[in-house]
């Protein structure tokens, strides 16, 4: 097997040469950018210049000062995050966040889990408590504006959905008109519903709650006639913590689209590139048919330029990044393909089990494929 390349020892420094040809860094003005990649030993270094904005660098900087990435995830929804029984973070979006420490540090348990509430997991990652948000959140224009947020790469496509009791009968919005409906506080879940039930003139009374377990346990107790949320939620929460998950169904509608993906602060660029170009991996991997099973028999033959440049075997692509280029062979060989870490959480033989429908690759007839890595 070979070696895994870590970043322990690699050394980013990040000299903002100023070039004759560009301004000072005054007014968010671009400066260029001097990448100094130190490899492993007996690799030389290399030096990658590009032309970014003032911030460029500071997130990869800290992480690597730190040692690990700090991850704001639910940690309340099984499937997606949600500590074992031994303490372990697991879930598809907690794969993600060790996605992103094996493509920094070339070891996928160099990071810490955050739970966050909805109200928290805004505010956590605008003052720099954390350094991702991979949380179920969707991506919307006012949070890639208003925030100081860039939503990075959608990881999950979704819907929002409604949950009730199997024996209520109700199949419709117009059955739930004069009901009671358990809802999230602070999320777009809270927003859809009421613009939904306004233009279907469906008088409802919100039932508003801080968290998940508030919302589902007021719901379990029969405090509601329903709940909505995404449909993955509702589908997690109903198989992984309703004590009778078959006395729920979630009614065959619809509410918004829901695209759920990882998130970061505005004004670094190179973050952003490092956080995306990782979740891409994960798509191209399952793409090339590069798995964690496969990944070193593809690294000792792989004749397919595309596949080559992927594992690091020519160009630099890594390098641009801040990385060394071997970053997509890391997250494959340690965390999988998109199909791995989709299977391995909400696969069939899960208890959360969700059909991926669009969340297979465009070749399957879903929303999923990657840039080239060129």
């Amino acid at each position: 097997m070979r070696k895994l390349f870590t970043l322990t020892t690699l050394l980013v420094v990040l000299s903002l040469t100023i070039a004759a040809c560009a301004p000072a860094a005054t007014g968010g003005e671009p400066v260029i950018q001097t990448v100094v990649v130190t490899a492993p030993p007996g690799t030389p270094q290399v030096q990658v210049q590009v032309a970014q904005a003032p911030g460029f660098g500071e997130t990869l900087q800290a992480v690597q000062a730190r040692g690990n990435i700090v991850c704001g995830v639910n940690g309340q929804l099984p499937g997606f995050s949600f500590l074992d029984p031994a303490g372990e973070m697991l879930g598809f979006d907690a794969d993600f966040c060790r996605a992103l420490a094996a493509a920094v540090f070339g070891d996928a348990t160099k990071v810490e889990f955050r739970p966050l509430t909805t109200q928290e997991r805004f505010t956590a990652l605008q003052t720099g408590e954390i350094d991702v948000l991979i949380r179920n959140t969707t991506w919307s224009l006012v949070r890639d504006t208003e925030l100081g947020l860039n939503f990075t790469v959608t990881t999950f496509y979704d819907g929002q959905g409604i949950m009730v009791p199997a024996d209520s009968g109700f199949d419709s919005l117009d059955d739930l008109a004069g009901g009671t409906i358990c809802v999230q506080k602070g999320t777009t879940t809270e927003l859809n519903l009421a613009d939904v039930m306004a233009t279907n003139n469906v008088e409802y009374t919100p039932a508003v709650f801080d968290d998940i377990n508030a919302t589902y346990g007021a719901y379990a107790e029969g405090r509601c006639d329903a709940v909505t949320s995404d449909k993955s939620q509702l589908s997690s929460v109903a198989k992984g913590a309703l004590p009778n998950p078959d006395d729920h169904v979630i009614m065959d509608l619809t509410l918004s689209k829901e695209p759920l993906g990882p998130v970061v602060r505005h004004g670094d660029d190179q973050w952003l590139d490092i956080v995306k170009w990782t979740i891409y991996a994960t798509i191209a991997g399952e793409d090339y048919g590069v798995s964690s099973e496969n990944v070193d028999d593809q690294l000792a033959n792989a004749t397919n330029p595309e596949i080559r440049r992927f594992l690091g075997l020519e160009g630099d692509l890594g390098l641009k990044l801040g990385l060394t280029n071997e970053f997509a062979y890391n997250v494959i060989k340690l965390v999988g393909n998109y199909e791995e870490i989709y299977n391995r959480n909400l696969g069939e033989g899960t208890p959360t089990f969700i059909p991926r429908g669009l969340n297979s690759l465009y070749s399957d007839g879903g929303l999923l494929y990657s840039p080239p890595f060129r």
